[in-house]
């Protein structure tokens, strides 16, 4: 979307800064853990919805901080080849991103007060820890996508967290399955990350922001992003030859042959629009591996 594209003033702005089409990382999770409770006989309704409106609040929260943090420190310039910034094209004030940033983070932590009562001080903690994190990933005294950390970020809480948090709520418990099942989850959020500092690379270099991209370079973080897709791959065969789940996941690796022609555009790195694409086709992936994995586990 470009600046001409968008309105000066209105929800049309707040919509594009949440940065609509990578949500599915946030959603992702949380079907993929419901489907394992449904699977365990201990699906709570209530929880799940909580758990999505928390989990989609946190992700637009850090987006929202990303917006403003990355204004302040400089690495949102016009030569960025992303996303128009909406802080940076100066649609938004600093203060009112900054604002807005603490009132959906204010939402998030309102909303899991019931998984509180819920579940207890477990989820107390990773709620308040998600937050900060979201807030710390690009703001703070160190701020960790600034020092090649985001990858490790994106893994924790999109994966992990996400799915076992959603286990946990309805279930109480924890087991190996729902950790185990919750990694390839985490690898496909951290490719979306992948793809997005690839593009960023050379002007997170110029400012300083020391990704694990930059730190990589771009063959390296090509390579990062190949591999991460084929452990994913791979994934659901692992988990049905330890005897976790029954063969129905592997029907999640059928979405694999869709990361086919992802490959070739990062391999090719054919610019800012070209990996535009294919972020949002990386969070689409995402989406379809997770539906056709939960799919699987019921069968």
């Amino acid at each position: 979307m470009s600046q001409s594209e968008i309105v000066m003033a209105g929800w049309r702005v707040w919509v594009h800064a949440a940065r609509p089409r990578t949500l599915w990382a946030g959603v992702t999770p949380v079907i993929v853990g419901a489907s394992l409770a449904w699977r365990d006989g201990v699906f709570h309704f209530g929880a799940v919805l909580a758990a999505l409106f928390g989990a989609v609040a946190i992700q637009i929260g850090t987006n929202f901080a990303n917006d403003y943090y990355d204004w302040k420190h400089g690495a949102d310039t016009h030569e960025r080849l992303g996303p128009l910034r909406v802080t940076q094209a100066g649609l938004v004030t600093p203060a009112q991103m900054r604002w807005a940033m603490w009132g959906v983070f204010g939402f998030a932590i309102l909303d899991g007060a019931f998984l509180v009562w819920r579940a207890g001080w477990p989820i107390l903690a990773v709620g308040l820890l998600s937050v900060a994190a979201g807030v710390l990933y690009t703001g703070g005294p160190f701020p960790l996508g600034y020092h090649g950390l985001g990858d490790v970020f994106v893994f924790f809480f999109f994966g992990v967290v996400g799915v076992c948090g959603t286990y946990y709520v309805e279930a109480l418990r924890l087991n190996l399955t729902v950790l185990l099942l919750s990694v390839p989850i985490g690898l496909l959020a951290t490719a979306i990350l992948v793809v997005n500092n690839l593009r960023d690379i050379d002007t997170d270099r110029e400012a300083g922001k020391m990704t694990l991209a930059v730190r990589l370079g771009r063959r390296g973080t090509q390579w990062e992003f190949a591999i991460l897709l084929l452990a994913i791959a791979l994934a659901p065969a692992v988990l049905v030859a330890m005897r976790l789940c029954g063969p129905g996941a592997l029907i999640a690796s059928a979405a694999m042959l869709t990361a086919i022609p992802l490959l070739r555009t990062v391999f090719r790195d054919a610019g800012g629009p070209a990996l535009n694409r294919a972020l949002a086709d990386t969070a689409r992936l995402q989406l379809v591996y997770g539906c056709l994995l939960a799919i699987g586990l019921q069968l």
